[in-house]
């Protein structure tokens, strides 16, 4: 008896380091070339940019698109593969260049965004700016398909999802319920819309992430997130961070911006790290990330207070 389990540890040996050193089955998608240990760090790529005029679906806009490229900086080859399609919209009276870190980092972990320069002034019409981002995706699904286009060949055009801050983020939740070619959206401090976003959220059947601030005084969380997300049917989630303000969510402050008791520095990485985590795994992309999306990690991040519907 001795003899025989002598000599079978050998063939054990070799089986389980077989099985350690065998290549695991990686779905062939653009976030499994770009996954780090941490989203809230920069993902694998460049990130890129080029500043254009977007024109689809009867609309047309002055943008600047963000995208995983081969090198970083403006108007760089857009890295191989295919990538998920984001549009993002800016708050009220906020120029688009207030969010480039954020872009920057969706776009290192591979994510092709387009964030309209539309509907920056006085009197913005909400219903404007939710067509306006809508078509930023029809317009992202004509470029994949246009010869000579810098994205011809590069967008998974099976995934797409809506963004935004304060305004754009209740443009993104309109957004939403009218297009049913996005899979997912994520808001940051989404204010409510007329039309209502709320009613809007109501209306989804998609998974629907919205992050708020504790210390916002401008679109603060029980006057507009919370009623956004219990009207939301499940899955969805309210991220709250704690000591967080409206105005961290951007990467400078300006005439009547509000103040927390975090560093906007912490704050956005809190963001980069519950959004990052969010898209890529309700787009389907990386499903490692369900413990930091729903489960334990979520629920005990640090700094942040958890409410969710899975």
């Amino acid at each position: 008896m001795l003899r025989t389990l002598i000599r079978a540890v050998p063939a054990v040996m070799l089986a389980v380091t077989a099985a350690l050193t065998a290549p695991t089955a990686v779905a062939a998608t653009p976030a499994a070339r770009a996954v780090a240990a941490d989203p809230a760090a920069p993902g694998a790529h460049p990130a890129a940019y080029t500043d254009l005029t977007v024109s689809a679906s009867g609309r047309s806009y002055s943008a600047r698109i963000w995208y995983p490229g081969t090198t970083a900086g403006a108007n760089a080859p857009v890295a191989p593969g295919l990538h998920p399609g984001l549009a993002f919209g800016h708050g009220f009276l906020q120029d688009i260049s207030k969010y480039e870190s954020t872009l920057r980092h969706y776009a290192s972990w591979g994510f092709i965004t387009v964030a309209p320069k539309s509907q920056g002034g006085l009197f913005p019409s909400h219903t404007g700016f939710a067509d306006d981002l809508n078509a930023g995706l029809a317009w992202l699904t004509a470029q994949n398909a246009t010869a000579g286009s810098r994205f011809a060949g590069a967008v998974d055009t099976s995934r797409y999802a809506l963004s935004g801050h304060s305004m754009g983020g209740g443009a993104a939740l309109l957004a939403a319920s009218r297009n049913p070619a996005v899979k997912t959206v994520s808001t940051l401090a989404a204010a409510e819309t007329n039309p209502s976003a709320v009613t809007a959220s109501g209306a989804l059947t998609i998974p629907a992430q919205y992050v708020g601030a504790s210390k916002d005084t401008v679109a603060g969380v029980d006057a507009h997130q919370r009623k956004m997300y219990d009207a939301k049917r499940a899955p969805t989630q309210l991220r709250v961070i704690t000591g967080g303000f409206h105005c961290g969510f951007t990467d400078s402050g300006g005439f009547g911006c509000d103040s927390g008791s975090v560093t906007r520095a912490e704050q956005q990485r809190l963001t980069r790290s519950i959004t990052t985590s969010y898209l890529l795994y309700t787009l389907g992309l990386d499903g490692s990330l369900r413990d930091q999306v729903w489960g334990a990690a979520a629920q005990n991040l640090p700094g942040v207070v958890y409410t969710a519907k899975p």
